[in-house]
């Protein structure tokens, strides 16, 4: 098929009565791809709805319209800080990379896909030819751009646009059942689908999660697909505990108390095991650890605390990306044979995700999208992300922005 094929009236949204984007069929008509409203960053809280022109794709790329982009904690401090830890924005740059939408043209050498195919859309363009790629663990790929990420430049848009061009190779046809939005989830679920290989989740065990944010509930349900019988979320806002157990993510959960920061590292660690020691006093108090520790905050007394939390012979999930430099208690973790593993993105997990979503097997994920606001609202979803609360003071866990009607 040309590069110059267009799929008709696809940009148009209808909704589900809970306000979630369906599976679509296309109306009469021609989308206008000659303007592309996008959400382009120029420095910290200075986020521009700007009119990008638009381009057919090139050989082994797809053009997709954007339907549903979900924001993550990389947007929020790019938004906020104009950097996401030491990569800083040094060109305007689309934000977003939880995406998906409906491919409207393909470009040269694409076999696999038509005009019209539902795909979410996978962020990370991998080189394919280092040592790394052709094990498999392209996440690791030195030379990987990742889509709204200032580590490389020139920076690689993401994917808060009306239109974008993308490598066919990274995009994943969705289920019939799932909707955009679930597909958008697709990206979050993926780290926790990596994380959880890495563990090797069986049934039957037992998982702790720090965090009860966005991939933290995400964590709960993966655990919950593959058989775990207890799931103990961990988080300092109660608001966020309860949502996690009314709603099914978690069969229990701990409020951790707060307080100053420890004033030093033996202080820190000192604290660290007494919080674990309450949290099996409350919800574990014959048992001498959990077989799976998913740690989702990055903060450092979570990452101490969860080497103590995981039983002898168990597993530690490092997700959360925060605190850089940390002193572990690496003798709690030797001593017991407590394996400690990192996690860095995601390699092969799309099919799966998408295939989860597919199959029914994590009922409840659709609860996690709270917000949504249309792409021309845009600063004002990452303001609502600020904060952590709606304009009526509810919980907020995941916003989506996309095809929305104006509200």
């Amino acid at each position: 098929m040309s590069p110059a094929a267009t799929l008709p009236e696809v940009l148009s949204s209808t909704f589900r009565s809970d306000g979630i984007l369906k599976p679509q069929k296309p109306s009469e008509g021609i989308p206008d791809v000659s303007s592309n409203p996008s959400a382009v960053l120029h420095g910290a809280k200075d986020l521009r709805i700007e009119n990008r022109s638009t381009k057919p794709p090139g050989p082994g790329e797809a053009q997709i319209g954007v339907k549903a982009t979900g924001l993550c904690g990389s947007d929020l401090h790019y938004y906020a800080h104009g950097r996401n830890g030491d990569f800083v924005v040094r060109e305007p740059m689309a934000l977003g990379h939880e995406a998906a939408g409906v491919i409207t043209a393909v470009g040269d050498g694409v076999s696999g896909f038509k005009v019209g195919d539902r795909v979410a859309i996978e962020a990370g363009v991998y080189c394919g030819v280092c040592r790394l790629c052709k094990i498999g663990r392209y996440n690791l790929c030195p030379n990987l751009r990742f889509a709204s990420s200032a580590k490389t430049f020139p920076h690689l848009d993401g994917t808060l646009q009306t239109v974008m061009n993308h490598p066919a190779r990274l995009l994943h046809k969705m289920p019939d059942t799932c909707t955009y939005e679930e597909a958008s989830l697709v990206e979050p679920l993926s780290v926790v689908l990596h994380a959880s290989r890495r563990a090797q989740i069986r049934a039957g065990q037992t998982v702790l999660v720090y965090g009860a944010g966005a991939v933290g509930l995400l964590a709960c349900l993966v655990a919950k697909a593959q058989g775990a019988t207890t799931i103990v979320a961990v988080d300092i806002d109660d608001t966020r505990l309860d949502f996690a157990v009314k709603e099914g993510f978690a069969t229990g959960k701990h409020l951790l108390p707060k307080g100053p920061r420890p004033a030093t590292p033996q202080e820190s660690l000192a604290g660290a095991k007494k919080t674990v020691e309450g949290i099996f006093e409350a919800v574990a108090p014959e048992e001498d650890g959990f077989d799976v520790v998913f740690e989702c905050t990055g903060v450092e007394s979570c990452i101490q605390a969860a080497v103590h939390a995981a039983r002898p012979g168990g597993k530690v999930c490092y997700i959360g990306m925060g605190s850089t430099n940390v002193m572990l208690p690496l003798s709690a973790a030797a001593f017991r044979e407590v394996d400690l593993l990192g996690v860095f993105r995601y390699a092969n997990t799309y099919p799966e995700a998408l295939a989860l979503f597919g199959a029914g097997r994590l009922a409840g994920a659709e609860k996690l999208v709270t917000t949504r606001y249309p792409l021309s609202r845009a600063n004002e979803a990452f303001e609502t992300l600020l904060r952590g609360k709606d304009e009526k003071g509810g919980l907020v866990v995941k916003i989506m922005i996309g095809a929305y009607d104006e509200q």
